[in-house]
């Protein structure tokens, strides 16, 4: 397993597998190898940046719809980074986030079904997604950009035409007085109060999600697997790893993610536009990379995930709150990526002369 544990970044290179040969590194230098190093410094000079010149950034209220932001492109976020550091994309995940709060609104409105009926078909929609994308990629070899690119384009076209087909518009009836809304929005839209804010439930479960995964690659053998699958994948196999099991899996995971986003989105606006979500996909991604993740796999983090989603939100607010016009966003994000590529392409470097 040898490889396996190599692939693996930070402390875990000098976890239980290490023979004590090795040279010590300072506490310094481990913090500096992490994957969300890098992330971290760049969170820290935007939000110092945003609050030295705008004042409505300094407010409260301005943190939570910040943090709002962040957690609804972190959840999303969280799932592309594991499955990158497996080694692979998937394209379809900004789409498939509507189609899954679509499946939901339309089966239950059309069906006349208590509501959780409609949210967990659409969880199993969302999974077979996953599963679609992850099946094509392992048994035909092809390029995950190039089927993930399909079932995209796909998926436009279904949460289209059928929400068209169905309702004679572009968005989906209002469920909001059906059995089951109530509870469910509970779960997936609920706010709660701290000292006269607003703070929405997503975040508390943003946080969940990053803790969990963060768990799962860093304290389990699956998260040895998919540190060895993005690594080097004929070596991972070699040592006994499933790797077709662990591809399948962390497209799933993606899938399951976006049916979590997708129900929040629901019961938030309690109705839902068919042409949602083109283009979120490249922002997951962004995330992901910004936040440490290679895009040749084998290396990342969940909290390097998580920070880069906060990045996106402060940037996204902070440029509002500065009063300047939004058409810099998107500039101001593509030089964070470049920047954050190059960054992670030093640490690499600097990994392996380690």
């Amino acid at each position: 397993m040898s490889d396996v544990v190599e692939a693996r970044p930070g402390p875990a290179d000098a976890g239980p597998g290490s023979t004590g040969q090795r040279p010590r590194r300072s506490l310094l230098r481990q913090l500096f190898l992490r994957p969300e190093t890098g992330s971290l410094v760049g969170a820290v000079v935007i939000f110092v940046f945003f609050f030295a010149l705008a004042g409505p950034f300094r407010r409260v209220d301005s943190f939570a719809t910040i943090t709002y932001e962040a957690s609804v492109l972190g959840i999303m976020a969280v799932a592309v980074a594991l499955l990158m550091i497996g080694g692979e994309f998937d394209l379809s995940a900004g789409v498939a986030v509507t189609t899954s709060a679509i499946t939901a609104a339309e089966l239950s409105y059309q069906l006349t079904l208590n509501v959780w009926v409609g949210v967990f078909a659409a969880l199993a929609v969302s999974l077979g997604i996953g599963l679609l994308n992850g099946f094509l990629v392992v048994r035909t070899g092809l390029p995950s950009f190039l089927v993930t690119l399909g079932t995209f384009l796909m998926l436009q076209g279904v949460n289209l035409a059928v929400t068209r087909l169905i309702t004679g518009t572009v968005s989906t009836q209002r469920i909001s007085d059906m059995d089951g809304f109530g509870s469910l929005q509970a779960v997936f839209a609920s706010e709660w109060d701290i000292g006269g804010v607003r703070f929405r439930t997503i975040i508390l479960w943003w946080l969940l999600f990053v803790a969990v995964a963060t768990w799962v690659l860093l304290r389990t053998r699956v998260g040895n697997w998919i540190f060895a699958v993005g690594g080097n994948q004929a070596s991972a196999r070699a040592v006994g790893v499933p790797v077709a099991k662990v591809k399948i899996g962390l497209y799933m995971g993606v899938g399951f993610a976006a049916w979590f986003v997708g129900m929040h989105l629901l019961f938030s606006l309690q109705t839902v536009q068919a042409g949602e979500g083109v283009g979120n996909e490249f922002q997951y991604i962004i995330a992901a990379v910004i936040g440490g993740c290679l895009l040749t796999g084998g290396y990342g983090s969940a909290v390097g995930a998580a920070i880069g989603a906060f990045i996106f939100g402060m940037t996204r607010q902070g440029i509002v709150y500065a009063g300047w016009n939004p058409d810099w966003y998107m500039t101001f994000l593509g030089a964070m990526l470049i920047l954050a590529t190059l960054t992670n392409l030093y640490v690499k470097k600097l990994a392996a002369r380690r």
